[in-house]
């Protein structure tokens, strides 16, 4: 030992004398994947079905048959008023026809189909329409509104026109149904016709073409079995019933052609970086 009390060598330099630290293994990376990997699995679909791809009418044929079906109205409400509520001998013959065939069941059976074209049931379908067109709470909130507004905005054009022409009913000694209010266009045959457009509009915004074909043809049969038994009741002239069908058809062409007007706005596409034009360009 030296005088001071340290072993030779006792002070070490900085840096040296150090044991050296272990190295760390290098953390494994992702690497190349094996060509047997098996590939990661991909995200379960959601649980909601998709919509069927929708195609609207063009505006084209949409403006031609609501203007057709809205002239063939204005063609019968001008021979009802100008023969002053009086019947056609077609529709006495149609009248004289029901009275003589008020048997059972088929009395009841048409109470109970007419019964379906007015009060909540064409507004349980509206409803329904609405929650089959929507996609998510808020589509489907939307979709319901829209529905709904253009049954009851139907169903308002229609009484106003029932005010204005106040055409007479069928005798009441014929009825086999109760009814009230004048009788041009038929309430029942212009719900009914509405309920079953609408309808059909929603149930072909969600299933496949062939489905919605099918449904479509069934709604049409219900709307064309309701405006018959309001005939065979006797408390409508043929006349009445075919207005309300022409009625509704015009009502629901105009509701198509407003359809996009009450979806909501997409979000904004990105415009495309352009480079700035030189001075000399606009000369």
């Amino acid at each position: 030992m030296t005088a001071s009390g340290r072993e030779p060598g006792g002070e070490r330099e900085p840096g040296r004398g150090r044991e050296p630290e272990p190295e760390r293994a290098p953390e494994p990376g992702p690497g190349p994947q094996r060509p047997d990997a098996e590939p990661e699995p991909e995200p379960a679909p959601s649980s909601e079905p998709h919509p069927a791809p929708w195609r609207r009418p063009a505006p084209a044929p949409l403006l031609t048959f609501a203007a057709v079906c809205a002239a063939l109205f204005v063609a019968v409400a001008l021979t009802v008023s100008l023969r002053h509520g009086a019947p056609l001998a077609p529709e006495r013959a149609a009248l004289h026809w029901s009275t003589a065939h008020h048997g059972e069941p088929q009395r009841s059976l048409a109470r109970a189909l007419t019964a379906t074209g007015s009060g909540p049931v064409p507004y349980l379908l509206a409803v329904l329409a609405g929650l089959l067109a929507g996609r998510g709470a808020v589509g489907r909130l939307r979709a319901v509104i829209c529905a709904v507004t253009v049954l009851a905005v139907g169903q308002a054009i229609r009484y106003g026109l029932m005010e204005l022409l106040a055409r007479p009913r069928p005798p009441a000694e014929d009825w086999a149904a109760h009814a009230s209010g004048y009788a041009f266009p038929s309430g029942h045959a212009t719900t009914s016709a509405l309920a079953a457009g609408i309808l059909a509009w929603g149930i072909a915004r969600r299933a496949r073409p062939a489905v919605a074909r099918t449904w479509c043809a069934v709604l049409a049969l219900w709307a064309a079995g309701v405006g018959l038994t309001r005939v065979y009741l006797g408390v409508h002239w043929p006349g009445d019933v075919l207005a309300g069908w022409l009625l509704a058809a015009t009502l629901l062409a105009l509701a198509l052609l407003l359809e996009p007007f009450a979806r909501p706005a997409g979000p904004a596409r990105p415009r495309s970086a352009k480079a700035p034009h030189s001075a000399h360009s606009h000369e």
